[in-house]
């Protein structure tokens, strides 16, 4: 279990990094910050709960797999963000929600099968959504005229 774990971080690792010189063909998403910070605290939450599980399966402790897993799915979805929509692409929104509801999915097969193999597949599947957002997307905080005033993204070896 161990060697599968070692195997998909190592995998996520390689497949993730940018190169300095690549020219950036995201769509830009301009937000204000307020925003901007929203959207951010939420897929860092998504990233430290996929931590959390990955950490849990290596123990094979799939209660809490399915803690974490449901900690991150529909619940999380947090009725104050309004102010995102009409702001955010329809697609962008649409990969968001089918993540959380991939994480219900994981939390209640974990429960009920308790088979680490099933929710590491489960979890590699919704890192593509993951992954599909991340090479599709880009947020630049807009100022008070309407023009984005700063790119923000954050670098694979920096971290705020």
């Amino acid at each position: 279990m161990k060697k599968i774990l070692t195997i998909a971080l190592a995998f996520l690792a390689t497949t993730t990094t940018a190169t300095a010189t690549e020219v950036d063909k995201r769509k830009v998403l301009p937000l204000a910050e307020h925003q901007r910070n929203h959207v951010l605290t939420e897929m860092r939450a998504l990233l430290s709960g996929t931590r959390n599980i990955l950490e849990a399966l290596s123990r094979e402790d799939m209660t809490a797999v399915a803690s974490h897993a449901r900690s991150l799915g529909m619940g999380m979805v947090d009725k104050g963000e309004d102010h995102l929509l009409g702001v955010l692409p329809k697609e962008f929104m649409q990969l968001g929600m089918a993540t959380h509801k991939d994480f219900d999915k994981i939390a209640a097969d974990a429960e009920s099968l308790k088979d680490p193999r099933h929710t590491l597949r489960q979890l590699s599947e919704s890192m593509k959504k993951c992954s599909a957002c991340h090479e599709s997307y880009q947020i630049r905080v807009e100022n008070l005229s309407g023009m984005a005033a700063r790119e923000i993204q954050p670098a694979h070896h920096h971290h705020e």
